[in-house]
């Protein structure tokens, strides 16, 4: 039996904050619907209002951008901005900041 994940269906999600060591600049709220958790493996859709804030992941994560703007930029400075229709991975090690100009929801699957 194949699981779907449908966002009107699912509610109005998770919500939560990044801890506020973390917040570089602005408010920003993380909403998160969850497809699958099992395994070591985690899956749905991702959302978060404008704001910057640090980060650094311990984990692979690929992200498929499905609307708004957000700009990645790893610990050395150098920026990626990426907008619907993006996808990348984050790896292991990976840290920077994570700022999301205009309401971001992304698809992310995460493997630990």
């Amino acid at each position: 039996m194949k699981h779907w994940l449908n966002i009107a269906a699912a509610g109005s999600g998770e919500t939560e904050r990044p801890s506020s060591d973390k917040v570089i600049s602005g408010d920003p709220v993380f909403t998160t619907w969850n497809a699958e958790e099992r395994d070591g493996l985690y899956c749905g859709v991702w959302q978060s209002t404008p704001g910057k804030w640090r980060i650094r992941y311990d984990e692979w994560e690929f992200c498929h951008i499905l609307s708004g703007t957000s700009i990645i930029t790893d610990a050395d400075g150098n920026a990626r901005t990426v907008t619907a229709g993006d996808s990348f991975v984050l790896q292991p090690g990976f840290s920077g900041s994570w700022e999301v100009v205009e309401t971001t929801r992304k698809e992310y699957v995460i493997r630990l």
